[in-house]
């Protein structure tokens, strides 16, 4: 008798306690060719291209318990350097003499459905509204707007928003824009207006600035940084908001006051 996976637990083999969970997506993939019995037939360019992996996720494909004998199959997706993505499926069965757990890796899913086809159970999978959907989703088709760099772009996020002095609700970012910015992987700094503000400059000076940043989604998150010295003692001043207009309506309110400020 087959039954749904959503009611049946998922079959785990089991760990030691000094094991500790993979944290990279490098780790991740060894983890899966330790256990894989065939993975020395996975292509090497495969696995040269999951040497620039940036991020990792796993889902549940399909699932089949019966009578003692369990079947799963394992969406496994890797997020590259070049925002490109990379799947391997993962049959993971105990239908061999002697009942242990068998892992097998696959490059595409024909194969691991030709796989799973040999193996001594019906073929009943889960059904579809019921698959777990990936977490990482691909970029849309067109070309992103900038090109990125991969770096540890999540935190340039947090010090850009760190340092920024004009208050929440005027334009500055709030807590959503924080924490979509944990979820970014690479970003671009590209400079819109003026130029870089010098210390002991006699006159006042502007930059704007774009900090694009792109997300483990495929989206693209841009924040505009504002530099200037119109301050009392012309102390260098960062300014951060969500839209290109506000930030050149916020230098232009500025500009306003210097008359005010040199008088």
């Amino acid at each position: 008798m087959s039954v749904p996976y959503e009611y049946e637990t998922a079959y785990e083999p089991p760990q030691s306690p000094e094991q500790k969970p993979p944290q990279s997506p490098q780790e991740h993939l060894e983890r899966l060719l330790g256990h894989a019995l065939n993975s020395f037939d996975l292509p090497d360019e495969t696995i040269r291209h999951l040497d620039s992996a940036i991020a990792y996720d796993s889902s549940l494909h399909s699932a089949h318990h019966s009578a003692g004998l369990h079947r799963e199959t394992y969406r496994h997706t890797w997020l590259l350097a070049d925002a490109s993505a990379l799947t391997l499926w993962e049959l993971v069965h105990n239908t061999d003499p002697g009942g242990h757990a068998r892992h097998e890796l696959y490059v595409d899913e024909e194969e691991a459905g030709v796989a799973t086809s040999r193996l001594p159970l019906p073929p009943d999978t889960i059904p579809a509204a019921c698959e777990q959907p990936i977490v990482l989703q691909l970029p849309a088709p067109d070309e992103p707007r900038h090109t990125y760099v991969p770096d540890d772009s999540a935190d340039h996020g947090r010090r850009l928003l760190r340092r920024a002095e004009n208050p929440i609700g005027a334009g500055r970012p709030g807590e959503e824009i924080a924490r979509q910015l944990r979820s970014a992987f690479a970003h671009q700094i590209t400079q819109a207006f003026g130029r870089p503000c010098l210390p002991g400059e006699a006159r006042f000076c502007f930059s704007l600035y774009e900090h694009a940043f792109l997300l483990f989604d495929g989206s693209e998150l841009s924040l505009w940084e504002v530099e200037h010295t119109v301050t009392p003692d012309k102390r260098h001043m960062c300014e951060v908001y969500v839209t290109e207009s506000a930030a050149r309506e916020a230098m232009e309110l500025r500009a306003r006051s210097i008359p005010q400020q040199q008088s």
